[in-house]
């Protein structure tokens, strides 16, 4: 993984892309539906190698080894519920020309996981909003026909997509940044209490 990126209006702090001692909660999309956004960010960002996800924690910096953070999150997940989250429209971040795709369903379940989280080892002072969203492609803020070209792209692209737009939140990964190797998987979570059969 390699960038994890976040909302307007412009924030460095949800961009995956800081030093080794930042951590992050995701949710990789699944089947069909990541696949194609796995592809579609590399048409845009040819270097991307990021994997398509939906970001619940930003990348911090923790107060100290990350043991204590996984522990919470070990607690924490079960006692929220899987939910569907349900991809819009493509859109744009003016500020920071994020293109990204918006979410029709999910988006509350989200910011309250989100809300609970953001506490004890995982707590973290976000210099923007926390804004759940799925990255498409991110650059320099710079306003050029690239830029719109991208987004034309990314709008017909999706377009053209006719398989189910919405996943299951049932999983998500605890990652660090590995500088040079990327974001590294730590920790694979389920949301909820596993059913054992």
């Amino acid at each position: 993984m390699t960038k994890l990126e976040a909302p307007e209006p412009g924030p460095p702090s949800q961009t995956l892309t800081g030093p080794k001692d930042e951590f992050a909660l995701v949710c990789y999309l699944p089947g069909a539906l990541g696949g194609f956004l796995d592809l579609l960010r590399t048409e845009l960002v040819p270097d991307c190698s990021a994997r398509s996800h939906v970001t619940l924690l930003p990348p911090r910096p923790l107060h100290g080894p990350p043991g204590p953070a996984q522990e919470q999150l070990r607690r924490a997940m079960p006692q929220f519920t899987p939910f569907r989250v349900e991809l819009g429209a493509v859109s744009i971040f003016k500020a920071t020309r994020v293109i990204y795709l918006e979410l029709l369903q999910g988006r509350e379940e989200l910011l309250a996981i989100h809300r609970e989280l953001n506490i004890g080892p995982l707590h973290y002072n976000e210099p923007y909003p926390y804004h759940p969203h799925v990255t498409l492609a991110q650059g320099p803020v710079v306003v050029n026909d690239v830029d719109e070209a991208k987004f034309a792209l990314a709008r017909e692209r999706w377009d053209e997509f006719r398989l189910p737009k919405s996943f299951i939140v049932d999983t998500v990964m605890f990652v660090q940044n590995g500088g040079c190797q990327g974001w590294l998987d730590l920790d694979e979570l389920p949301v909820g209490t596993p059913v054992s059969l």
